[in-house]
This record gives C-alpha cells, structure tokens and sequence, in this order.
C-alpha cells in the first residue's frame, strides 16, 4: 500500500513539473483559469486585428517566453518585438531555451533582451503577455488596456498562465514553448484573416 502510494505521489509529481513546471504554476494556471471562466480578464482575450500594427510579446526576463515568441512570429512574417518587465537589455537567451527553440525551427542565438525601460509604447503595438500579473504591471506603466493581451488566450488548449520555465526541466521548457508556439501561430492566422497589417500576407 506504501509503495502503491508512493509510486502515484511521483507519477503526480512528474505529471506536474511536466505540464506546470511547479506546483505552484499548476496552482497559478487554475486561478488564472477561474478569472477566464469568470469572465474577469475579458478586456485580455481578444483584439481589434484593423489597429494592430505590430506585437510585442511580454515576459520577465526576455530570455525564454517572450523570446521564443518573437522568434516564432517573426519567422512567420509579423511585425515584432519583445520586452522583459525585469531584465538587463541585452541578455543573451537562457541556455535551455537555446537548445529548445531548434526543436521548433527557431534560432534564439542572436537574441538580445530589452527592458521595458527602454522600450517606447507605439499606437499600434499589442503587447502579449504571459501572465496576468504582467498585464497588470503593463497597465501600472501607463500602456492602454486595450493595447495588452493574454497570448495563452490562442493557446490550444487555452492557458491564460504561460508559467515561466527558467531554471526548471527540459520537459517544462517543451511544453511551454508547444503552448507558446501554438499560441502565436493562432494568432498569426486570426491577425492575417482579418488583414492585419503587422502580418505579412
């Protein structure tokens, strides 16, 4: 009975640092899920594809997420850029999200991280974040509601919270960026159907 018990602790335990990276981004993805049901991130989960000129994608660091994310989209024909909320501009992209991104197509070895600091809001821009908090704090320095997005609401499934996968497993990195890459490649063809011009046609 012990050892049936211990065996399905460490099945639950690797199912989630495979899907969530923690247990605590397992628990940040269920609240996150509960403030979309709830309808409380509404103004977050969509866009106006006529008044996007061009995306910037959103994370901390600018080392693994947002990273990979303007690799992706640019790869794909948008008009992008990426920022860090807590980042030295510059910073190369983290080890693991080097050996990760190839498995995707995408060569993360020239990118360089920009801090939100000298980044200049442009009308226009949709800045897509991977988590709430993050739109929050866009909104704490002055970027227009209407200007932010949850990328993970074009997520297939949908995860609103994009958990951060520095410093965590191999797997995690994988599945966040499959979540990532699905992400924008949604996004991309609902911003090229509705002939954005931040989409290349």
């Amino acid at each position: 009975m012990f050892k049936r018990l211990k065996a399905t602790r460490q099945m639950l335990t690797e199912l989630t640092q495979t899907n969530y990276g923690t247990f605590r981004g397992w628990v940040r993805h269920l609240l996150a899920q509960i403030e979309l049901v709830t309808g409380r991130v509404d103004h977050w989960v969509g866009l106006n594809p006529a008044k996007v000129q061009r995306l910037v994608f959103v994370c901390l660091g600018n080392i693994n997420r947002s990273a990979f994310a303007e690799g992706v989209a640019r790869s794909r024909g948008g008009r992008v850029c990426s920022l860090g909320l807590a980042t030295t501009t510059g910073a190369p992209a983290f080890k693991l999200a080097l050996q990760t991104a190839p498995r995707f197509g995408i060569d993360l070895g020239k990118h360089a991280a920009t801090h939100i600091g000298d980044y200049e809001y442009q009308e226009g821009d949709l800045l897509l974040v991977m988590e709430i908090r993050h739109a929050k704090q866009l909104v704490a320095y002055g970027i227009p509601i209407g200007a932010i997005a949850l990328l993970g609401a074009w997520a297939t499934p949908k995860r609103i919270h994009l958990h951060d996968p520095h410093t965590l497993s191999e797997r995690y990195f994988y599945t966040c960026f499959t979540l990532i890459h699905v992400a924008v490649i949604n996004l991309l063809e609902e911003l090229r159907l509705a002939g954005s011009p931040c989409v290349q046609s």
